[in-house]
């Protein structure tokens, strides 16, 4: 029986331990709840977990956010646009493209693994968040 094929990028348990670590920091930091989401490298979403009391849409909001990060290749809030454009890329993308803070790039060096948002706190504790997580993940990760 032959293997089905996988993406290179993040597994579910890489994607489980940023969620974690995004959740936990901003607990850490007392930040309103976040909803959380780690995405592949094609912008399909691996895990998305929402904290107690976080509001219902903060859910949609982190995907965006990450989906941004991968689209524009940078964080979610560093390309700045004119509102026309910003209008015209939410439309071609149906409302997945959010140009604030709170969507980071997952790499190993060079290399787009996936991407990770958050949404429930202010934009950049938001980011904070999903950086921290970032940043955590890397140091625990297996070389």
């Amino acid at each position: 029986m032959i293997g089905s094929p996988r993406l290179p990028g993040l597994t579910l348990a890489d994607a489980d331990r940023l969620v974690d670590a995004a959740l936990a920091a901003g607990a850490e930091r007392g930040f309103p709840p976040l909803a959380v989401a780690v995405l592949d490298v094609t912008g399909e979403v691996i895990a998305l977990r929402r904290a107690d009391g976080g509001m219902p849409m903060t859910s949609r909001i982190a995907v965006a956010k990450a989906r941004t990060a991968l689209l524009t290749l940078k964080p979610s809030g560093g390309l700045e646009l004119p509102g026309p454009i910003v209008d015209g890329i939410q439309h071609l993308f149906h409302g997945d493209y959010v140009p604030y803070a709170g969507g980071v790039l997952v790499t190993d060096g060079e290399v787009v693994l996936g991407a990770a948002g958050a949404s429930g706190a202010h934009a950049r504790e938001d980011e904070e968040a999903v950086q921290v997580a970032v940043e955590r993940w890397r140091a625990q990760r297996p070389r």
